[in-house]
């Protein structure tokens, strides 16, 4: 395709708009101040006391936000029995909040022309080596044939690149291509019930856009908050190169009516301790100004991209212990909202992390752009940003999973029955989301076994879901009956069916 990489100066110009930037300052100022969270790493005790950390558990456990200096006494525990006492804590919240459920999704990259030279990805407008593509709506519905028909998902995270031909009414576009599409099923039909996104850091206008198109949670992540990094790893004339448009692109979609949004930072640009730090900042920050915190927080670690700045002996790389602290503090400092965990991780790591609070993984991901529908090119280096860690079928996860005691979820319910925004926050909060979840978590189970499941998988799935059932009978009696009956309807062919 023949799409010029490089926008118009006036292009990138206009889509920083600086009054929804200086509206949500305070005093000129943003709320990430490097030197204080520097100084609070620095001086927060080196060798944690075990009554003091078991204090700050105890305040998680009770599903309480911590403060960044409790964040920073975590960061500092070495100690192997405190470590486990944090990993016990950690999935003892997640199982309080979120039961024994993982919600699955899969990546989903549109298009991978981008105006941005961010030094770290294989997507940069200066990378001339990589091969770049726009998929068109044809394309974009043999995709979702595959996601939706062979392999079984409902909830994808569409991906985007900053550049003209992928602008917002594309955005728009592909969102509705994608809910279009309806495929026959082993036993029922396959389609994606929710998208969600993650884009450029739009203006309020066009978040109400995409808002309208009917997505789920909206995703921006800041890659860094370490402001000199930032400004070395995104040069000043991009779109991106702009801190503080970037920083407040949250606060923007929530003004645009999106009740969900996700933040992150990619782990290994900078010291890992004060991009944790800063996270916490963030849902804060989105908390007192719009009620709201973080609906979802990822973790990705900087792993190697084609012609990429980053090498082998980069100083900031995080090593696996190092990996695992920071989910561990991320679920203890936020214990209410969702924790993804992407394949880019290896499967060791991905199955470590289900004992450690996560709450959301993707699986048989392909990140080149036609990559579902075009097995051949899947792995092609310069079709793709990164190079995938856990190659797992979505089968193969799921049946992974079970094995370990837990459901796999496809659950979309909240979306459409609005239970977003603040009304889910308050369940979780109070720990009764859990039981909407865990019905429509086996329905939806049942269907995808019914549809999808090998029968390897069908073996172990089974009787999870009858140990499922059993545990409702016990715990949500007075749900029983309809859900036995949307039950009994999904084994005789339904789809669909939610609480």
């Amino acid at each position: 395709m023949t799409v010029p990489i490089t926008a118009p100066g006036s292009w990138i110009q206009k889509r920083i708009k600086e009054d929804e930037i200086t509206k949500y300052l305070e005093n000129g100022r943003n709320f990430i101040d490097d030197d204080l969270i520097e100084r609070q790493i620095k001086d927060a005790p080196k060798a944690p006391d075990a009554k003091q950390v078991r204090d700050i558990l105890a305040k998680s456990m009770a599903i309480k936000d911590l403060t960044p200096e409790e964040v920073a006494v975590l960061i500092n525990v070495n100690d192997k029995g405190l470590l486990e006492e944090m990993r016990q804590t950690a999935l003892a919240i997640k199982l309080k909040i979120y039961d024994n459920r993982i919600v699955t999704f899969a990546p989903f990259y549109l298009g991978n022309y981008c105006v941005n030279r961010c030094t770290y990805c294989g997507f940069n407008n200066d990378n001339a080596t990589a091969c770049r593509k726009v998929l068109s709506d044809d394309e974009i519905r043999q995709e979702v044939e595959v996601l939706a028909g062979k392999i079984g998902h409902k909830r994808l995270i569409v991906v985007y690149g900053e550049h003209p031909k992928n602008d917002v009414d594309y955005i728009v576009n592909s969102l509705k291509t994608i809910y279009s599409v309806r495929v026959k099923t082993r036993n029922g039909h396959g389609a994606i019930r929710r998208v969600n996104v993650n884009a450029p850091a739009f203006c309020i206008d066009d978040l109400k856009k995409i808002n309208e198109a009917g997505i789920g949670t909206y995703q921006v992540f800041q890659e860094t908050y370490h402001k000199k990094t930032y400004a070395k790893m995104h040069p000043a004339n991009t779109i991106k190169g702009n801190y503080d448009w970037r920083l407040y692109c949250m606060h923007r979609a929530m003004e645009a009516g999106i009740d969900d949004v996700g933040i992150g930072a990619l782990f290994g640009l900078y010291d890992w301790r004060f991009e944790l730090m800063a996270l916490i900042y963030h849902t804060q920050a989105l908390e007192k100004k719009l009620g709201i915190g973080a609906h979802t927080i990822s973790f990705p670690r900087l792993v190697p991209a084609l012609n990429s700045m980053i090498t082998p002996d980069w100083p900031h790389l995080v090593n696996d212990e190092d990996f695992k602290k920071i989910m561990l503090i991320i679920r203890l400092a936020v214990p209410y909202t969702g924790m993804i965990i992407t394949a880019r991780e290896k499967a060791s790591i991905r199955n470590e992390a289900v004992q450690m609070g996560i709450t959301q993984m993707d699986a048989s991901s392909r990140i080149t752009i036609g990559g579902y529908s075009d097995a051949v090119t899947a792995q092609e280096k310069n079709k793709q940003q990164f190079i995938l860690g856990d190659t797992r079928s979505l089968d193969e996860l799921i049946r992974d999973l079970a094995e370990m005691g837990h459901i796999t979820s496809f659950c979309t319910a909240g979306y459409r029955c609005g239970r977003t925004g603040k009304c889910i926050m308050d369940l979780l909060r109070g720990g009764t989301e859990g039981k909407f979840c865990k019905l429509n978590a086996v329905l939806t189970f049942q269907e995808w076994l019914d549809d999808f499941g090998s029968e390897d998988t069908r073996r172990i799935g089974l009787p999870l879901i009858e140990k499922e059932i059993n545990e409702i009978r016990t715990k949500n009696p007075q749900a029983l009956q309809i859900f036995m009956d949307y039950h009994a309807r999904i084994k005789k062919g339904e789809r669909d069916l939610y609480l």
